[in-house]
């Protein structure tokens, strides 16, 4: 079974447009860094897809790239919330406000 591009193209949509509507609507800082790396693989998705049909493997190069990029916002950002974690007892977005007046 083959699947064309299109189909690709729409389940990379698919999963990029939950992501967002993921980030935009979540207020835990865990399930919106889990939304960012559902929109970073939807954009791999994209990105291997037009490699493959192209025949160019830049995209497949840019993969590694976004999945570096991916990987060290995982280990920062976390860093980032149990530091927070420690000193404010939450993972609320609304709760952790410490850069506002």
């Amino acid at each position: 079974m083959s699947l064309d591009l299109h189909m690709y193209l729409g389940l990379s949509a698919m999963l990029f447009c939950i992501g967002v509507a993921g980030v935009l609507t979540r207020r835990n800082v865990i399930v919106v860094f889990m939304c960012i790396e559902l929109m970073l693989n939807s954009v791999n998705l994209s990105l291997a897809a037009f490699s493959s049909h192209l025949g160019d493997p830049t995209g497949q190069v840019l993969v590694f790239l976004v999945m570096a990029v991916a990987a060290a916002e995982a280990a920062v950002g976390l860093a980032i919330v149990i530091a927070m974690f420690r000193n404010k007892q939450t993972v609320n977005i609304n709760d952790i406000n410490i850069l506002k007046w």
